[in-house]
């Protein structure tokens, strides 16, 4: 109360206009708190709608299997009611892990199997179901020694991938599904192919599933092709969906609060680098659908190493597109964008970390963006200032090093600009180097990617095709 008295007599003791300006600047700072409030609960909501969204589709699915273990539990019932007959004893039989289904039924399969399948109907069973359904009807086609069916079989079904990757080109949670089926599906074919090398992890009950009369080696290429085409469509669509947040949530969003007013001279806080205000993002943002794109792979069982990989690739953008802006833009070339970049790094970093995704290698590819951001902090004043900035910034090129120097904005008048002496004395410390000239990083440019061999434990023996597959007409031998 004392404090608010103070101020009220200090703003009596203030000419009319610059009451007014103070009034107005009260104001601002109430209607941002409040805006911040208003952000923080609405963020809140969209968590708790998707949380709440996800349950409703698990209930559904239940719900549908339900239904369906009634439907035949009563038409058992009925058939029993009718026969009015000793029941007849089965035997237990003991499966082999194949299935068996007629030529004419082929289509069938793949249409059920590939092209009409939702990945929510399969999505509380076994990850990869599809594939190790496919797997098995291969099992039997070997077992059978019909290499026609074996072959019409998996052109068909590699056919029918890129049929649904092509209708669901922008959809992540597709596309991520494919690709780990497609993945488990070579996994299965080199788990079972008979080739020593890759039976070291199998248990004696697999080793009896392993396909007997053909060398399937060369669709095992094909389905390795596959998959890389299905990665790079995966990359695509979360870049898509990444690459407008970039920009204001990692240079512009004010992450640390109270520097927004530390801004360079002469420039004007800007809403985006749209120029759209609806088109803002922050940090959170872009975790929120980090968090989202991981929770999509794990949940469909992609393979650890192939996740790391695509979140190392999408790190790489993440820097790429930031640096590239910073280098081509003046009015965040100051000491305060440096200050927020560096915060919101590091919460990157701690993403990684929180997501046991370090080792990924994803945040080395930020390390030009960390000492972009060191440099605007740094001092450049003396040779002794010149020699710190060349052994840190290792990273960056000599020709963004002098860009962000020549770019580089005080943020007051007791602050000087970067000279032209002090310029020349780090180009002249940098010529060892013989940098490549390019100036912007290349933010298209992948990674070599990789699948390594992982075998899964389960036996073909062991999976359990739920109802709400609508297989009927396959025999499981």
């Amino acid at each position: 109360m004392e404090k608010q008295h103070e101020v009220f007599l200090q703003t009596l003791q203030l000419s009319p206009e610059a009451q007014v300006e103070f009034g107005i600047q009260q104001e601002i700072s109430r209607l941002s708190s409040e805006n911040l409030d208003l952000k923080e609960m609405l963020e809140k909501l969209e968590k708790n709608e998707k949380k709440l969204k996800k349950q409703l589709r698990i209930y559904m699915k239940k719900v549908q299997e339900y239904e369906a273990d009634q439907a035949i539990t009563h038409s058992e019932k009925r058939k029993h009611e009718i026969s009015h007959q000793v029941a007849v004893q089965r035997k237990e039989k003991d499966f082999q892990g194949m299935l068996e289904y007629c030529e004419e039924d082929e289509s069938s399969l793949i249409k059920n199997l590939i092209t009409d399948l939702k990945p929510q109907i399969v999505s509380a069973t076994v990850p990869c179901l599809p594939a190790y359904i496919l797997f098995m009807c291969i099992r039997h086609a070997d077992y059978i020694n019909d290499d026609q069916k074996v072959h019409s079989l998996l052109t068909s079904t590699i056919n029918g991938v890129k049929k649904v990757l092509k209708k669901h080109n922008e959809d992540f949670e597709m596309t991520s599904f494919w690709l780990s089926n497609t993945c488990r599906l070579l996994h299965c074919l080199k788990q079972y192919s008979g080739d020593t090398g890759f039976m070291t992890q199998n248990t004696p009950k697999q080793n009896e599933h392993c396909l007997k009369n053909f060398d399937l080696t060369e669709y095992r290429q094909v389905l390795s092709d596959l998959s890389i085409q299905i990665y790079q469509q995966l990359i695509k669509i979360a870049e898509g969906v990444l690459q407008p947040m970039i920009v204001t949530a990692v240079l512009e969003n004010e992450s640390i609060q109270g520097l927004s007013g530390v801004k360079p001279m002469g420039y004007r806080k800007r809403s985006s680098s749209r120029g759209d205000s609806e088109n803002t993002y922050s940090l959170e943002a872009i975790i929120r659908q980090l968090n989202t794109f991981l929770s999509i792979m794990y949940d469909q069982g992609l393979d650890p190493e192939i996740i790391q990989q695509a979140i190392k690739q999408l790190f790489y953008m993440i820097n790429a597109v930031a640096l590239n802006n910073l280098l081509l833009r003046k009015d965040v070339c100051s000491w305060s964008t440096g200050m927020q970049m560096r915060f919101n790094i590091s919460q990157l970093e701690e993403w990684l970390r929180g997501k046991n995704l370090h080792s990924s290698g994803a945040a080395k590819t930020l390390e030009p963006l960390i000492q972009a951001a060191q440099l605007l902090q740094l001092k450049k004043k003396t040779p002794e200032d010149a020699e710190a900035i060349c052994s840190l910034c290792t990273s960056l090129t000599t020709q963004q090093i002098v860009k962000i120097l020549n770019l580089y904005t005080p943020v007051n008048e007791f602050e000087e600009r970067v000279t032209v002496n002090f310029i020349r004395n780090i180009q002249a410390q940098l010529q060892e180097r013989n940098d490549p000239p390019q100036l912007l990083l290349d933010f298209k440019f992948m990674f070599p990617v990789l699948f390594p061999f992982n075998p899964s434990s389960l036996t073909m023996d062991s999976i359990h095709i739920p109802a709400s597959l609508n297989l009927e007409f396959l025999n499981r031998v």
